[in-house]
């Protein structure tokens, strides 16, 4: 069967909603861009973004940042990660997590992965033990949760703090209980790739009254941690205000005003999701040759891209395998590559990361790849991408077997 060529960006969004847009004009017209650039007695489009995530999150406070790379290193220093501490991480995640670590002083300490792209919980313990690191920096790489449960279970046994990476998972569940609720912390990213768009900026949700205080400070609101929409009580500041430094790495009040009716959508957009990611793994079923990662009855995704191996294939048969999806119109990344590519890149490359030994993680990226399913995409897309897929991997394995 000759396919039609796939003609749709892979990196095409849906556009804001209009009620975001029209919100942001109001805030530029007004000009009090800056989260504490309110008249009295009004609460900024940060101040009511921080209610409506915390609310939506179940956590007990929020704080509004510029990135989801500057939530996870501010939630690093809150959590009392100093220079030269051991922070142990998933050998298989993006970079600015590993680059966290990097910028608050930390040392990775790197953990495998299984077959099914999580944490290996067995090799957690173990590196837990023989690091001596106090920390984890959970990353719920490309959507997958790992067994929270028993991960709790160890971060206990092993004194650990957990902060979690949900970059990738918000709205995801485990066993019906939201990812960021597990431990000390969850990071939230609103880049334009994740599940709510405004360009750049993130979230960071915490139980912990002291944690958050500090977090608020770091991100610069010098005195004024007062205007925070789900912060803690000023006297929890007494303190912390004067011996923790300012890392400037607010949001401002256009980028919360296009996010707020995201979030009002985002159950809808979370459901769009699945129903793309679902029809495509049930394509991908049909070709042997292809892996997917299973997906425990426990966890509820978000599946806003999706993964799958092709184990057996030598790399210059996965080249062979871009190429060819390239040609049909379809942008399928590969993690099994000797150099990064775009937004792809593994503990290999990461040069200012000790060297590490990690062969079962080696062995699931060599035959690991990874598409990204934008809501742009339809449901009849969806399908003929499956299809392009399939076809692909049948042809390159049959030239394997020739």
């Amino acid at each position: 069967m000759i396919r039609p060529r796939f003609s749709k960006s892979f990196t095409q969004q849906p556009p804001i909603p209009e009620e975001g847009i029209e919100a942001a004009v109001a805030v530029m017209r007004s000009g009090r861009l800056h989260r504490y650039n309110h008249a009295p007695g009004e609460a900024s489009e940060v101040v009511e973004l921080e209610r409506e995530y915390a609310q939506w999150q179940g956590a007990r406070y929020c704080l509004a940042v510029a990135s989801g790379g500057q939530a996870m290193q501010i939630a690093l220093r809150a959590a009392g990660v100093m220079p030269g501490d051991r922070v142990l991480t998933n050998a298989f995640t993006l970079a600015p997590v590993p680059g966290a670590i990097a910028a608050v002083g930390g040392v990775p300490v790197l953990v495998e992965i299984t077959e099914d792209l999580v944490l290996d919980l067995e090799a957690l313990a173990t590196k837990a033990a023989q690091s001596g690191a106090r920390h984890l920096l959970l990353s719920h790489m490309r959507g997958h949760l790992c067994d929270m449960d028993r991960l709790m279970e160890i971060a206990t046994a092993h004194g650990l703090t957990v902060i979690e990476d949900c970059a990738h998972t918000m709205g995801a569940r485990w066993n019906d209980r939201l990812s960021g609720s597990f431990g000390l912390a969850g990071c939230f990213s609103t880049q334009t790739y994740k599940h709510m768009n405004s360009g750049e900026g993130g979230l960071l949700t915490s139980d912990d009254a002291e944690f958050m205080a500090r977090a608020t400070v770091l991100s610069g609101s010098y005195m004024n941690y007062e205007s925070h929409g789900a912060g803690p009580a000023p006297e929890i500041y007494d303190k912390i205000r004067l011996e923790t430094p300012n890392m400037s790495a607010r949001m401002d009040n256009l980028r919360a005003a296009i996010l707020r009716p995201q979030l009002r959508q985002l159950e809808q957009s979370v459901a769009a999701w699945n129903a793309r990611y679902d029809l495509v793994a049930d394509g991908l079923t049909r070709s042997p040759a292809i892996c997917l990662p299973r997906r425990p009855k426990a966890e509820f995704y978000v599946g806003s891209s999706i993964q799958f191996r092709v184990p057996g294939l030598a790399p210059a048969e996965a080249e062979v395998l871009i190429a060819r999806l390239a040609e049909a119109g379809v942008e399928v990344k590969w993690f099994g590559a000797d150099q990064p590519r775009g937004f792809t890149s593994d503990h290999r490359s990461w040069r200012y990361v000790a060297a590490q030994e990690l062969p079962q993680t080696d062995a699931v990226l060599a035959s690991l790849f990874d598409m990204r399913l934008p809501l742009t995409f339809s449901i009849e897309d969806c399908a003929h991408l499956a299809g392009h897929i399939v076809d692909a991997v049948e042809s390159v394995r049959a030239r394997v077997s020739a």
